[in-house]
């Protein structure tokens, strides 16, 4: 049973004039007397920070009061993700000036001491910015389970609210999936089936992972949809708010020269490949559990796939529906995707580095001494429609190699005739690179003569990087993009339920093969590529390599 919630209540809000200069309610009786130094939240705070300079969001009524709760707010995702990206939106002026945001958790902690947790991972801004946002962020605690617990924070609260002719609520589920359900049947009950006058929308922010497997999201989806409709939900996959991945569908359907090429007459291979450069930091008894394909390629690298591979939707912009005309696209392209297999994919393990600085993943005191978890994979998938036929797509991630780095790269076809045009000589092939961390970055590799009095030919690029292009230009951090579309209401950048069972239906079959099979991860060393055997696999299925003889200038 949850213990009793501990409550340090707002202090009075009478003669608080909130929007339209009309006196709040008083507040209700207190239960816990406020420490002396917490002061009033008063609206003027935000419209203080309000800079003549930034004009805030016309589809975010100015008049209208925003709660955001956040379930979970003492953890490592609501400290290091939630909270800034909040701040973020806030001091950029993309909140209404009527908003107020709740913390929510088991752990008794007053509103000081929780703000003092907090305040160290806001990043930007000055100290009047951090202090004016922490007045607006409150924190009570009670268990998940706890439909009075919960109720209790939003009587509390909706006190407040009332002060706006409409208020609206957005539920930030900042918890692992095993209490997705009994917070939101807590919400449910408390918050959303009450009827109260001037309620505007709510909308739900759903946490990764979606299950373990096929059927396990299957049992989630059924008891979390048994409370809410889709409509409600906003299952965030922070790739798909990251700059580059938003703009696949504007470069791919806006200019002339990628539509036409974007098929398996032009295209040889797509790979898309994240990378990290160090290891899981003690934290691998949490990675065990799931490994890099669940962690990484069945969730992020799907998504960023169905952009590539999608046929153009109905409406990307400018239509009641059209997030839905996308989300249809990216799931008929990934029903023409056969499940994976053992034979299209290599698996690998970290060692340590060979000066030893670095431990093997094995090394890590939370990860059992006999596991079998790849910390590396390379698995290659095939779309079987006209598009794309034939064309291998190849979906590559790794902990503990050379580089961090996450990226699509379009491998063209060479042009017909190059050995009669250029005899005896290595034509480099033309490449379309989408960097998506860090520094993000488009470039065309392109051939071109070197300079000089040699006819040599030599890879040079067409770049766009946005630091040096969009120089002063501020690209925010992928949770805050994708917070802000939850207030706006758009869903396109979310994912939806038969999204996440179409990728299910290709990646569970491996899965369970690698179980039941207990196939064992091939060793490569900390700080290298990777297996060898995964340049083995992709130089079979026809991926040209540079071997380092092409390096990419970050013109940043």
């Amino acid at each position: 049973m949850p213990g009793p919630s501990s409550y340090t209540t707002i202090k009075s809000v009478d003669g608080w004039k909130a929007g339209g200069g009309v006196p709040a309610p008083k507040a209700p009786k207190k239960t816990v007397p406020p420490p002396p130094e917490e002061k009033a939240y008063y609206p003027e705070v935000l419209q203080a920070l309000q800079k003549p300079s930034l004009t805030p969001d016309s589809s975010i009524p100015l008049d209208e009061w925003l709660t955001v709760f956040v379930a979970g707010a003492s953890g490592d995702l609501a400290k290091k993700k939630t909270y800034p990206s909040l701040f973020d939106l806030f001091r950029h002026s993309f909140l209404p000036p009527n908003t107020i945001i709740v913390g929510y958790a088991r752990s008794p902690t007053p509103d000081a001491d929780f703000r003092a947790k907090i305040k160290g991972f806001l990043k930007g801004g000055t100290e009047e910015e951090k202090d004016a946002f922490l007045k607006i962020c409150i924190y009570r605690n009670g268990g998940y389970d706890s439909t009075e617990a919960v109720r209790k924070v939003f009587d509390e609260v909706n006190v407040m609210e009332k002060s706006c002719p409409t208020y609206n609520r957005l539920y930030y589920f900042a918890i692992p999936p095993t209490v997705f359900v009994p917070i939101g049947k807590s919400i449910k009950e408390a918050a959303i089936d009450v009827e109260e006058p001037g309620r505007g929308w709510s909308r739900l922010i759903v946490e990764k992972p979606f299950g373990h497997d096929l059927a396990s999201f299957e049992s989630l989806h059924k008891d979390i949809s048994a409370l809410y409709t889709e409509d409600y939900i906003y299952r965030i996959d922070h790739y798909l708010g990251k700059e580059i991945v938003q703009n696949l569908i504007i470069l791919r359907f806006s200019n002339t020269i990628y539509e036409p090429l974007w098929n398996n007459k032009h295209i040889s291979s797509v790979t898309i490949t994240f990378k990290e450069n160090f290891g899981t930091q003690g934290r691998g008894g949490y990675f065990d559990k799931s490994g890099i394909i669940r962690d990484i390629i069945q969730n992020h690298l799907m998504q960023v796939m169905s952009l590539v591979a999608m046929e153009p939707p109905v409406a990307a912009t400018g239509h009641a529906d059209a997030a839905n005309f996308v989300r249809d696209e990216k799931v008929k392209v990934l029903n023409c995707v056969e499940p994976v297999t053992l034979d299209d994919c290599v698996l690998g393990q970290y060692l340590a580095s060979e000066d030893g600085t670095e431990p093997a993943y094995l090394d890590d005191d939370t990860v059992p001494d006999d596991s079998v978890t790849p910390t590396f994979a390379t698995t290659i998938l095939y779309v079987k429609n006209p598009r794309w036929e034939g064309v291998p797509f190849i979906l590559k991630a790794g902990k503990a190699l050379n580089e961090r780095k996450a990226e699509i790269r379009i491998q063209f076809k060479k042009p017909s005739g190059l050995t009669g045009l250029f005899p005896d000589t290595h034509v480099p092939t033309n490449e379309l690179i989408m960097r998506l961390q860090p520094n993000e970055a488009v470039y065309m590799k392109a051939n071109v003569k070197s300079p000089g009095l040699a006819t040599n030919i030599m890879t040079s690029e067409l770049d766009l990087s946005y630091k040096s292009r969009f120089a002063g230009t501020e690209l925010f951090d992928a949770y805050t993009r994708l917070i802000l579309e939850v207030i706006r209401g758009r869903q396109a950048t979310f994912v939806r339920d038969d999204e996440i069972r179409a990728s299910w239906k290709i990646f569970t079959p491996l899965l369970k093969k690698i179980v039941d099979d207990k196939v064992k991860p091939i060793p490569y060393k900390f700080g290298s590529r990777g297996p060898v055997e995964s340049d083995e696999l992709l130089k079979k299925i026809g991926f040209e390599y540079h071997g380092g003889a092409y390096k990419w200038k970050d013109q940043a």
